[in-house]
């Protein structure tokens, strides 16, 4: 395994064949732990192209406090939702906020569903519902973050005083909260010797199974540990529960011996390692979520001010501390360690939408984790877009039957090789011969020409630029849902179908 990681940091021949087999989460580990730090940086990176893994770089913000008004976390909704940001849903501020209010905490996760069309992230949820904590943990100044490393638990044990009989009053809604959000998260850490820090791992089977019923995407939380065997158990256990989307947290939870490193190492692990190929971090000093990013990070959870995620990520030890508003913290960090011309950074509505648009032409029978080939169609953002609002009332102006019948003759070009084109590729591959795939990126043409034709009866031939592609087919289809590059294409070819 070694020899073929190392591989795969220079050569895209070596990354396909290891993201096609099946991986053993020791071996992989092992293999890069023996990698400097700037290998290990390059294959995260390597790994984060498509269709390898997500190629997004996203923040997802919490909006709430507990000791917010109702008007405020609204307001904080809204903005987040102007801007496009998943809105991360700690279930048990939600629950308190009711509380002040004469709500049950379902009332307000309702308010806040009928208020954006975001997807809604949902986090501190346990076998009764939302978790709820005490006052002198809800408003925790950040006590563990701000000193450093390094804590083994919680030293408020938070997990331990919460207030059963509170929850348990409003079980009954537990459903309904899962219904209402786009993805779940479940806490792992307390299988890699966190107990004091998360609830027990019985909860999380719970509600993994739960987000698994209405169909929701799922996202496991666990620490770096100690770089390896906490990391090992993490993994392991993430994949047997069946997570989407792995979520590690740093900060005063990393206690390996250099920090920094473990973190790279941890984030390029998750890159091979992660079913929805999405890889996000919850805390993470700024030295973590500067060299995550450059080591393939998808996500960083942050918040709004007196939102816990405010500060768990992009701040250092004495600076880390409860009031922080770490969203335009973020947004910095990733505009300096992100450099794609091709994708905005963080994504944002404009990017959401398109995104969307495509989730929606190919439909829930087609898209992650189901296959075309040897790769999902998509990622684990798309079975949590589908979940979302914007999913939901977004009209389109033709659908994936409208998109086939367009095709006349036994040659179709599609113009834009991404993943919407393969479920078009699949669906004409009943009436054509032959599907020329042509895209500006060499690599993306290449790596769905090489799946298509491994998994299609038609003949998948690399195009030759849009124009001759066009030329050389029947008919023509921009396949991006992109407004600008359909529009910049169609200047080229006008008579192509444009789907958008």
């Amino acid at each position: 395994m070694y020899d073929l990681i190392k591989e795969a940091i220079v050569d895209d021949d070596a990354a396909i064949e290891l993201s096609k087999m099946d991986k053993n989460v020791v071996e992989v580990v092992d293999a890069i732990s023996e990698l400097s730090l700037e290998d290990t940086m390059k294959l995260g990176m390597k790994f984060k192209r498509f269709p390898l893994g997500c190629d997004l770089t996203e923040a997802v913000v919490g909006t709430c406090a507990s000791d917010l008004e109702l008007m405020e976390l609204l307001g904080n909704c809204r903005l987040s939702d102007m801007l496009g940001l998943p809105i991360h849903i700690c279930a048990y501020a939600f629950a308190d906020i009711a509380e002040k209010h004469g709500m049950r905490g379902i009332e307000v996760m309702r308010k806040v569903y009928d208020s954006v069309d975001v997807p809604l992230d949902l986090d501190h949820f346990g076998e009764n519902g939302p978790m709820r904590l005490p006052q002198n943990i809800v408003g925790c100044g950040g006590e563990c973050y701000n000193k450093g490393p390094v804590y083994t638990e919680c030293p408020r044990d938070r997990i331990h005083e919460r207030l059963i009989d509170k929850e348990k009053a409003e079980s009954s809604d537990k459903e309904e909260w899962v219904k209402l959000s786009s993805s779940v998260a479940i806490n792992l850490t307390s299988e890699q010797t966190g107990e004091g820090h998360a609830a027990p791992y019985r909860e999380a089977v719970d509600i993994a199974d739960l987000a698994k019923k209405y169909q929701r995407g799922l996202e496991a939380i666990m620490f770096i540990g100690d770089g390896y065997d906490d990391l090992i158990t993490g993994f392991e256990k993430a994949i047997e529960i069946g997570a989407d989307v792995f979520v590690l947290e740093g900060g005063p939870y990393n206690a390996a011996k250099n920090p920094v490193e473990a973190f790279a190492k941890a984030v390029a692990a998750s890159r091979i390692l992660c079913p929805g190929k999405v890889v996000g971090t919850n805390g993470a000093y700024e030295r973590e979520c500067r060299v995550g990013l450059r080591s393939g990070l998808n996500v960083i959870i942050t918040g709004f001010p007196k939102n816990h995620h405010g500060y768990m990520c992009g701040y250092e030890p004495g600076t880390a501390r409860r009031g922080k508003f770490g969203l335009p913290r973020i947004m910095q960090i990733m505009k300096e360690e992100v450099h794609n011309p091709n994708v905005q950074v963080p994504v944002l509505k404009e990017d959401l939408i398109p995104l969307t648009t495509a989730i929606k032409i190919a439909g829930r029978n087609y898209i992650y984790p189901k296959k075309i080939g040897a790769y999902t169609v998509g990622d684990a953002h798309w079975a949590t877009l589908i979940n979302s609002k914007m999913y939901k009332n977004l009209t389109l102006k033709n659908d994936l039957n409208d998109i086939v019948n367009s095709a006349n003759g036994n040659s179709v070009a599609l113009l834009g090789g991404r993943f919407l084109s393969w479920v078009i590729a699949n669906e004409l591959d009943k009436q054509v011969d032959e599907i020329i795939i042509s895209d500006a990126d060499p690599w993306v043409q290449r790596m769905t020409v090489e799946n298509l034709q491994d998994a299609l009866d038609a003949t998948i031939i690399p195009g030759d630029g849009d124009v001759n592609s066009a030329n050389q087919a029947d008919s023509s289809i921009i396949s991006s849902t992109v407004p600008g590059i359909s529009n910049k294409i169609l200047n080229k070819v006008p008579n192509a179908f444009n789907i958008v």
